[in-house]
């Protein structure tokens, strides 16, 4: 279930300035995310990147225009999915239910149609046999299966990634990372991560975001389609360079 490319628009955030606590994050901050594809965001904890996702989101307001517009001229509002760092899973509801949520937040019936749909998104991430399944049932990769399940069902062109899979053991997130690459491709992704070879694999653009306030580098673009093999020569050497990059920015 991809998005034509065409049809996930690209976003541009024009001079952001957000201050909270009395603390300046970022500060005339400029960022060009591409249409249809995949952006992924580094930088050290406290930087500021959870709050540039939630300002693109619209969870947070800074004072006067929103600095965020997207390519085609329509409004943000409505065209985003968005997947956390928790599954945020209904620990009474089965997995098929938490995939059709936004249904039932929405107060719009759960009709054969979005069913079907939401059984094919379950198979699809390898939960066919798992949608009766409660929460407690179901593992920590399981569970992460059934929230990418669930951002995919919203059917978004715009999908917005706070560490989805930082909880997850190093062989469950790499499977679930490429898991992710395929089933987003064609939509315009904006992930946060502090992984560098999750963002390299992942991404069709690397950023990192440094300094106080925060700046953003020029973007780091990895070869070759995703999701990429982890042991590419290619891809170790940008991991050592962007290693060397966050270590000078973060902070002692």
């Amino acid at each position: 279930m991809s998005v034509d490319g065409a049809a996930a628009p690209s976003l541009h955030i024009h001079d952001a300035s957000l201050t909270l606590g009395g603390r300046p994050l970022f500060s005339g901050l400029e960022l060009a995310v591409p249409a249809g594809r995949f952006t992924a965001l580094l930088g050290p904890s406290g930087v500021g990147k959870t709050s540039l996702l939630r300002l693109v989101a619209g969870l947070l307001t800074p004072e006067g225009e929103s600095p965020v517009t997207v390519g085609d001229g329509q409004p943000v509002a409505g065209r985003i999915a968005w997947m956390g760092q928790q599954d945020l899973l209904l620990p009474w509801a089965s997995a098929l239910d938490n995939v059709m949520l936004g249904l039932r937040l929405r107060g719009q019936q759960h009709d054969d149609p979005a069913k079907a749909r939401a059984l094919a998104l379950l198979e699809q991430v390898g939960l066919a046999d798992r949608v009766s399944a409660r929460p407690a049932a179901l593992s920590g990769g399981q569970r992460q299966r059934v929230a990418l399940a669930r951002t995919l069902f919203e059917d978004r062109p715009i999908v917005l990634m706070d560490e989805p899979f930082s909880a997850l053991d190093a062989v469950t997130r790499l499977r679930l990372g490429d898991m992710a690459s395929r089933l987003l491709a064609g939509r315009t992704v904006m992930m946060v991560t502090h992984d560098p070879m999750e963002a390299l694999r992942l991404a069709d653009q690397v950023l990192v975001m440094s300094g106080s306030p925060a700046c953003l580098t020029p973007p780091i673009l990895p070869p070759g389609p995703a999701p990429r093999p982890p042991d590419g020569e290619a891809l170790l050497r940008l991991q050592g360079a962007l290693l060397t990059e966050l270590a000078a920015g973060a902070p002692p």
